[in-house]
């Protein structure tokens, strides 16, 4: 059965041959977005739904979450809010409630912040382990995370755990845990920083997971300079997340590959520390993403829409830009080309805003404009 959506009033399709269309409408047939194009052009369909005026855009592509967790960090968020530094340190604590925690719960809390995902307009989401740091408590981690989505990230090297020695550590997440947790992952990441682990370790975590079949990504230089966005240039990433602080040699490595720089937000946001330079990035020819980093510690939000006000608002991207990263960047950054975007041969993955621009996602911050969103064809309720 096909579909026509028309009285679309602008459509933002994340197709750089031609992003905006004016009066547009589209064909769904399935899954897949079938046609898309002037409204007066559209071809007839089985049925069809009315956008009443409102912009379009693809489904956001929310390219780094960590969902699957026990607890909250109330404290923690209250203790930066009165003056105190953030180190990441708080990790282990939700590692402690994490491990405490029944399948059941953490299944449970990871299907409603999905929800709450969708609810915002994110229609493809990835999610990532680290809150375990066991061998068993990372797969089972992973195994949660693989009925909510099917981009999933082994984070088993997220920090050293209490008392554990780090060599030993390394050598447990690119063996035996690596080996649990490969079958349920397709990504591999590493918190490469000051307080977790080193280039070295990095390289060799990463290394082993490619081996493994996974592909890499690496948590890179969100609290200072360091050698983690190099690293996943020469191990051709599919993305360095963050990116806060970067050396021009930083900068230049970036441009020169493929790999993604995906800007987190909401993480500066949440711990008052500065914003990652899009505008330097972006004019360095570099492809940026945008994404949540939705986690009890250092960014507790699930809204795509809100780091897109805060990229135009604190990081120097225009409307445009901001759009493009938190959809077709995303899209990048996960490596697929079938979402992130809206047009022939696409996944039917839509956004109806309350709004007749997407720049009133920066221009109205903290406002609810998401009307409806399909996903795969289907109206998400």
């Amino acid at each position: 059965m096909t579909t026509l959506v028309e009285g679309i009033g602008l459509l933002y399709t994340g197709d750089p041959e031609r992003e905006e269309i004016e009066g547009a409408a589209l064909v769904m047939e399935g899954e897949k977005v079938v046609w898309a194009g002037e409204a007066g052009r559209a071809p007839a369909a089985d049925r069809r739904v009315d956008a009443g005026g409102r912009c379009v855009i693809p489904g956001f592509v929310d390219s780094h979450a960590h969902l699957v967790f026990g607890g909250d960090r109330t404290a923690e968020f209250e203790a930066r809010m009165s003056g105190e530094p953030y180190t990441g340190g708080g990790i282990r604590t939700t590692v402690a409630a994490t491990r405490a925690a029944s399948d059941a719960e953490l299944a449970a809390r990871a299907a409603a912040l999905v929800a709450e995902m969708y609810r915002q307009g994110t229609t493809t989401v990835e999610i990532k382990s680290g809150y375990g740091l066991t061998v068993e408590d990372e797969r089972r981690s992973l195994e949660i995370a693989a009925t909510l989505t099917e981009e999933t990230t082994f984070l088993g090297a997220h920090v050293v755990p209490a008392g554990a020695d780090p060599d030993a550590y390394v050598s447990l997440v690119a063996g035996e845990m690596l080996r649990a947790c490969a079958p349920h992952a397709r990504w591999v990441d590493v918190f490469c920083e000051r307080g977790a682990f080193d280039g070295d370790q990095t390289r060799e975590i990463l290394t082993a997971g490619m081996k493994a079949g996974l592909r890499p990504r690496v948590h890179a230089n969100q609290l200072g300079e360091g050698p983690g966005v190099r690293i996943a240039c020469e191990l051709g990433a599919a993305s360095a997340d963050h990116c806060t602080h970067l050396t021009d040699a930083d900068v230049d490595a970036l441009a020169s590959s493929g790999t993604v720089a995906t800007l987190l937000p909401g993480a500066e946001f949440s711990t008052r520390s500065p914003y990652p330079d899009a505008r330097r990035l972006i004019d360095a020819g570099v492809t940026v993403a945008l994404a949540t980093d939705c986690n009890p510690g250092s960014s507790y939000t699930s809204s795509m829409p809100f780091c897109v006000a805060l990229a135009v608002r604190e990081m120097g991207m225009t409307p445009l830009e901001a759009i493009r990263a938190a959809t077709r960047g995303g899209a990048r950054a996960l490596e697929r080309t079938d979402v992130g975007w809206v047009g022939s041969g696409s996944r039917a993955d839509l956004v109806f805003l309350d709004a007749p621009s997407y720049v009133h996602l920066a221009y109205r911050p903290g406002v609810p404009l998401v009307h409806q969103v399909f996903r795969g064809g289907l109206l998400l309720e």
